[in-house]
């Protein structure tokens, strides 16, 4: 919510498309998590995570598509 820029709670509620009370109550369970202080580190970390975890799910999408050819060429 800090970075939220020039943009009002109220306005950034209705982007969301909810209300802007549940806004506040994230905002108070982030820092009473202690969250709020290491977002951008763990946002970084969560996309690294990410994106390790997409190139693994290609590499193993890839490897069933051709197993999935394999077995289509045997059954003709």
């Amino acid at each position: 919510m800090e970075t939220r820029g020039n943009r009002t709670v109220a306005e950034v509620a209705e982007g969301l498309g909810v209300p802007e009370h549940m806004l506040h109550a994230w905002k108070s369970k982030a820092k009473a998590d202690g969250s709020a202080t290491d977002r951008k580190e763990s946002m970084e970390e969560e996309l690294r995570r990410l994106r390790r975890e997409n190139a693994d799910l290609r590499k193993d999408r890839d490897v069933l598509v051709k197993a999935v050819a394999v077995f289509v060429k045997e059954r003709k």
